[in-house]
């Protein structure tokens, strides 16, 4: 038989084990009302850091072609060698052109002669003419016989010239200093001057230039908070960024943006971004890949650790207490980059605004609670770390 003894010990035993299931869900609480640790918005100074991926390429990379037909007959230079401007690279067998030379030598030395017969004729004529043997006009017909020669010895050495110019196509010799390329071609391969393959590439890696991409808005962001009257005055005035290398270390030299397109993609969405790096090491080659970082100072941020805030719908939301302990659910604005477990709150707060920092899950907009105090300084020495 059950009394009501029996029914008190029951209930007071259902609410021991209600109390702890609940307590692996929420803070414990007095009164009905749960504490919860609470951050005082203090304005900070920090440091972000915003990475990109980038290609990388040499400031000049220039495709070597052939600009006669023929086949290749030696190769002087190996892959990934270090040429200078001027250094030999392919030979091109082309005999064809070592006869247009010969010939066309042959035709200068036959206009020459015939310029040498038109001049003695011009004598010639003239001294009849002195003496009256033959009239004038014979005298005028040489003269013009003669400008027909030094036309036509004009014409023979103009074609020696564009021989021995075609005859030089078939040595190739580097543009620019830099490093060779893949050779895709071997001795006997034969080349013309329309193939859409170039013989190899090379590449000048003195200075290599990263390239990158911003969308629309991290532009804006970015240019924004940057000091400078033009956008010139504001690329020159762009802090050093750092280059980190396809194994994740970080590349020893610091590199500065050069320059900014001033389109956007429409497919994309995005402007190309460059940035420049010496490569004295020559440890980066055209056609890597990297992420360029770009650091940002940040003064009297409102940084909010990421703990207290929440995410609905993309939307980002804290909790603000007033001084009764009721909570406001608040939408803020950050920035894309952050400052390690902090964001950078540009919109939605104050300075000496209360924040709930922990237990948010278990909040809804207008609940009170018991602010418990959290120290700052503790909090933000994370900026630190």
């Amino acid at each position: 038989m059950i009394t009501k003894k029996t029914n008190h010990l029951l209930a007071a035993v259902s609410l021991v084990l209600l109390a702890s299931c609940g307590s692996e869900e929420a803070p414990a609480s007095v009164g009905g009302i749960k504490p919860h640790q609470i951050l005082t918005i203090e304005q900070q100074n920090t440091t972000i850091e915003t990475t990109y991926p980038a290609i990388l390429e040499g400031i000049e990379n220039v495709d070597i072609r052939p600009k006669i037909d023929g086949f290749v007959e030696k190769i002087a230079v190996d892959e990934g060698q270090f040429v200078k401007k001027g250094q030999l690279l392919f030979t091109i067998s082309a005999p064809q052109y070592e006869q247009l030379v010969r010939t066309a030598k042959a035709a200068v030395k036959s206009a020459e002669a015939g310029v040498s017969v038109a001049r003695l004729q011009v004598q010639k004529t003239k001294s009849l003419v002195d003496k009256n043997i033959v009239n004038k006009y014979e005298s005028q017909e040489a003269d013009l016989a003669l400008q027909t020669r030094l036309a036509e010895l004009a014409q023979a050495e103009a074609n020696l010239v564009n021989a021995n110019v075609n005859l030089g196509y078939t040595r190739i010799s580097s543009p620019v200093d830099g490093v060779i390329g893949s050779l895709t071609f071997k001795p006997g391969s034969l080349v013309s001057g329309n193939m859409t393959k170039p013989l190899t590439t090379v590449s000048n890696i003195s200075k290599i230039y990263a390239y990158f991409s911003m969308n629309e808005k991290q532009l804006l962001e970015f240019i924004r908070n940057t000091k400078g009257a033009d956008l010139k005055a504001k690329i020159a005035n762009t802090p050093q960024v750092s280059l980190v290398l396809s194994d994740g270390s970080l590349y020893p030299e610091k590199g500065r943006i050069g320059s900014i397109n001033g389109l956007i993609d429409q497919q994309t969405g995005s402007a190309r971004i460059r940035a420049a790096f010496s490569n004295k090491l020559n440890l980066l080659r055209s056609g890597g890949s990297a992420q360029v970082r770009i650091p940002q100072e940040i003064s009297n941020g409102f940084l909010v650790p990421q703990r207290a805030v929440t995410d609905i719908q993309g939307k980002k939301f804290v909790y603000t207490v007033g001084k009764s302990g009721t909570i406001s659910m608040v939408n803020v604005e950050v920035m894309e980059a952050t400052s390690g477990h902090f964001y950078i709150v540009t919109k939605g707060i104050k300075l000496n605004d209360s924040i709930v920092l922990e237990g948010i899950q278990f909040l809804k907009d207008g609940m009170k609670i018991k602010p418990v105090k959290a120290d700052p300084k503790a909090i933000y020495a994370e900026l630190n770390q």
